[in-house]
């Protein structure tokens, strides 16, 4: 028994030390950068960023000008708000589409049901850059192009089967009596989309929402393509890789930018963390 004992023990062991050392890994390159963002340039060409860790409390090799800098001087302040006012609206109205779009495949019966649902699956697998060109001439002759409603339309077209798809997933395994029981209360559709349906999804919506924020917030491909690179519409993926091309050499400036495109979504992540967990594991388990 004591063998047993001790040896799964080790096995545990063995498991916790990889998943540190995973982590350590893992995490390291931003701590880097992390540093890095806060050492003045002279001390970033002479040593490297551990060094600052020999004296961690030395304040006098830290300094917070290299984000003053990088927010007022390069225009990563304004592309910030930019990213902003591209990435909030373009995570949730295509949720708000798709949870309603769900609803109705999972609980409603009209006519072409199934092939309107099939159709949405298979725009999944068409390629995104296909869509590019036809999109732009759509844009120039409308003159959405270099504007946000485009590039909002253009998030939400793309982002839509995904979102259709996975909240489907979700929706169309929740209890039937649950919902039967409301339409006999005399509960409309809509009434029991945003009184049941909504509450009960929140993990699945929650879940896609950080994946449509990720995409969205570090997406240049498509910035590019429908706002350009003008300073008053240009986001932060686009403004970095200016400053990159720019200012290959400036590290100082280029590590305090990329954290600030990182801060975001890292709060975004930790502040949805438990519901993006419940939404993996929703359905792994029954009972």
């Amino acid at each position: 028994m004591s063998n047993f004992v001790m040896k799964r023990w080790l096995n545990r062991s063995f498991v916790h030390s990889a998943v540190i050392i995973i982590c350590f890994l893992w995490t390291l390159p931003t701590i880097g950068v992390l540093i890095s963002s806060f050492r003045a340039p002279n001390d970033m060409r002479s040593s490297g960023w551990w060094t600052t860790l020999a004296h961690p409390f030395n304040f006098t090799q830290w300094t917070t000008r290299n984000y003053a800098d990088v927010i007022t001087s390069n225009g990563i302040g304004s592309a910030f708000v930019n990213t902003l006012v591209v990435t909030i609206p373009a995570t949730v109205i295509p949720i708000t589409v798709a949870a309603f779009a769900a609803y109705a495949f999972a609980w409603m019966r009209f006519p072409l049901r199934d092939t309107a649902f099939a159709l949405v699956v298979g725009l999944m697998v068409v390629p995104l850059q296909m869509a590019l060109i036809p999109v732009l001439r759509l844009y120039t002759r409308l003159g959405l192009n270099g504007s946000f409603l485009g590039i909002w339309l253009a998030h939400t077209g793309f982002g839509l089967p995904m979102a259709t798809y996975l909240l489907y997933s979700y929706i169309s395994q929740l209890p039937r009596d649950l919902l039967e029981s409301a339409f006999i209360d005399g509960a409309s559709h809509f009434t029991a989309f945003t009184r049941l349906v909504v509450p009960l999804s929140l993990p699945a919506i929650a879940s896609f929402a950080i994946f449509q924020f990720l995409w969205v917030w570090n997406d240049l491909l498509i910035s590019l393509v429908f706002l350009g690179t003008s300073k008053d519409v240009a986001v932060l993926t686009s403004a970095l890789s200016k400053l990159v091309g720019s200012k290959g050499q400036a590290w100082h400036l280029l590590t305090a930018g990329a954290f600030v495109s990182m801060l975001v979504p890292l709060v975004v992540f930790f502040s949805l963390q438990r519901y993006f967990v419940r939404g993996l594991l929703a359905g792994s388990v029954k009972g």
